[in-house]
């Protein structure tokens, strides 16, 4: 999180408070506009911020401000005008113009919200009345856990712990590959997974934290020759809450493989991760496995020469009929946008997802919706393109003029994009068609980190 803090900071030093009252027209008894008519804090603008800004925006969470009460916005009312009128914020980078557009996280402005906005900052960042405002949100103390509350609990069933690493204030990036057993002494099916760094100063040195699954399952989906992953978390991410009646298997004697790319902050910072893990009740066997699958536009090789755009492309084949969950894409610091198409055995094409305007400081995944999560037919081509943006046009560009590879530095680059798939037998395919066709169904909502 620490590079969208430190993008949030800089953005926002030096805003200053507008002024707090409405001009007189000079006309005796008339006003310039009708203050009534003027959206306020209380009643318009807290349940928006409430919905789809609290989740970072608040007391010691990870952004520079929170947003929770009057006091605390209205200092802030001209770069929030800002960040909400060029879509920077709240993040969320799918281009809304193709693809599919239901997700049950959507955590984007609609346009009539973000008119509200606007016309508040406009209006003078009205209080209103405060018997207006909706009731306080309540947030787990600390970081919380996104899906404990939704099973009733406090904190995930098992929590497995990475070991200590301490990163120097400077440093080169580094990586921790040890290995910690599971514990599992039982096969358990598991139906949702979250991985953060321990500590909210931990995030200031975590990259990234994959946790690859080593255990021998004669059942479970093929990789195309790469590592199992588990669960994958990078700046931005919640962790992955399967839909009903599917689920991941740990068996006895598995081992988690952990790769968690650190980075330097400035400070010296002792951090380890750790992987909350949320069983289905004992005996209750869901009937579809996931797969997390890191589906490649390159892998090992790029070539991006100095002050250019560049463009690569991978294809990676279905063996199986499939349901795609979810989509989060995988570049640094000079990627720009990345598709997802998928070409079906007769030659059809469509676009399943673009991201146009890819912002490393947040890697989002995008949580398709029940009724909108593409089903796919056994042979079916995955295409992933991405762009990189080699020019002083990319903001987040440390050095346009210095020739990139692929690599696991920040300051490298990759182009990747991971995938939650499900596949499915023939008879199991054809139902999941005929229940599309019958109409849609609702999907519940993924919480906000």
């Amino acid at each position: 999180m620490l590079g969208h803090m430190r993008h949030m900071r800089t953005a926002l030093v030096g805003s200053v408070m507008i002024g707090g009252t409405l001009a007189l027209a000079s006309v005796a008894g008339a006003q310039t506009a009708p203050a009534a008519t003027a959206p306020t804090f209380s009643k318009d603008v807290a349940p928006i911020f409430q919905e789809k800004c609290e989740a970072c925006h608040r007391p010691d969470s990870i952004a520079p401000m929170s947003l929770v009460t009057f006091a605390e916005s209205r200092p802030w009312a001209r770069s929030i005008k800002a960040r909400v009128a060029d879509h920077t914020m709240p993040p969320w980078s799918i281009d809304k113009t193709v693809g599919v557009q239901s997700f049950k996280n959507d955590r984007s402005l609609s346009d009539k919200e973000i008119e509200t906005i606007v016309k508040w900052v406009d209006a003078g960042a009205p209080q209103g009345n405060a018997s207006d405002m909706p009731a306080a949100r309540t947030w787990p103390e600390d970081q919380g856990w996104n899906f404990a509350a939704l099973f009733g609990q406090k904190e995930p069933d098992m929590i497995v712990n990475s070991y200590d690493f301490t990163m120097p204030a400077q440093s080169q990036d580094a990586w921790d590959k040890r290995v910690t057993p599971s514990g599992i002494t039982e096969p358990r099916w598991v139906r949702a997974v979250e991985i953060r760094p321990k500590t909210l100063k931990g995030r200031k040195i975590v990259h990234h934290a994959i946790a690859y699954l080593d255990q021998v399952d004669p059942d479970a989906p093929a990789t195309g020759g790469l590592p199992a992953p588990f669960m994958e978390w990078a700046v931005g991410k919640q962790g992955e809450l399967m839909r009903p009646d599917t689920g991941k298997l740990l068996l006895p004697g598995s081992k988690f493989r952990w790769d968690i790319h650190y980075s330097q902050a400035g400070e010296e910072i002792t951090n380890s991760v750790e992987m909350g893990i949320y069983f289905y009740p004992k005996g209750q066997e869901p009937k579809f496995r996931t797969s997390l699958s890191l589906v490649p536009a390159a892998l090992g090789t790029m070539d991006i020469r100095p002050n250019t755009l560049s463009l690569v492309e991978g294809f990676t084949v279905l063996r199986e009929n499939a349901r795609i969950e979810s989509y989060q894409p995988h570049m640094h610091l000079r990627g720009k946008a990345m598709m997802v198409e998928a070409i079906a055995p007769s030659g059809q094409k469509q676009v399943i997802s673009l991201v146009s305007d890819f912002n490393f400081n947040w890697m989002t995944t995008y949580v398709y919706a029940d009724e909108a999560a593409p089903l796919l037919p056994k042979g079916t081509l995955l295409k992933v393109t991405a762009w990189h943006d080699n020019t002083t046009a990319k903001k987040s560009n440390p050095d346009p003029n210095q020739w990139v590879g692929w690599g696991d530095r920040t300051v490298d680059e990759m182009a990747h994009a991971w995938i939650n798939i499900v596949y499915m037998k023939d008879e199991d395919f054809k139902a999941e068609q005929a229940k599309r066709r019958a109409g849609p169904t609702s999907s519940p909502a993924v919480p906000q980190q």
